[in-house]
């Protein structure tokens, strides 16, 4: 019995590791070398971080689970564009993410665009794969319509 205990224990503990392992870029252009090198498009998550009642639900219900850190290891590069209330930051990342919110035309949040980027002559280009926001049905319904942008 404590056998069985102590293995369910460290699955668990795994799995809420491996979700914790994640790497959200906040510097578009760190992402775009990530994302050159492994050949992986940027999935750019537009969020309230502090106020967005539906960015937390997502994040809550998605992003943060187990199911979602082992689909986005083996499928993009993950970069967290913040536009939060109370939390401080530089200018030069506030300046990067209304740049970015003007080019993608975000009008609400949560936004989340899958994009392929490239860097040509100190200029980036942006190809949209496709947008989504909040879907209703957990992990796998979101997973479900983000499959659908890449396999297209």
């Amino acid at each position: 019995m404590k056998k069985g205990i102590i293995t369910l224990l460290l699955l668990v503990g795994s799995f809420a590791a491996e979700a914790q392992e994640l790497v959200w870029e906040t510097n578009v252009n760190k992402a775009l070398e990530v994302s050159a090198l492994t050949k992986k498009p940027l999935l750019m998550f537009f969020t309230g971080s502090d106020w967005c009642g539906w960015c937390i639900r997502l994040q809550k219900e998605v992003l943060k689970t187990p199911e979602f850190a082992a689909w986005a290891k083996e499928n993009v590069v993950l970069v967290e564009l913040d536009y939060p209330r109370r939390v401080p930051q530089t200018e030069e990342v506030k300046k990067q993410n209304n740049e970015l919110q003007q080019i993608f035309g975000i009008q609400g949040f949560p936004t989340i665009i899958l994009a392929n980027g490239t860097t040509k002559e100190g200029k980036v280009n942006f190809e949209g794969i496709g947008s989504t926001g909040y879907v209703a049905g957990g992990p796998a319904a979101w997973l479900a319509v983000a499959n659908g942008f890449l396999k297209k």
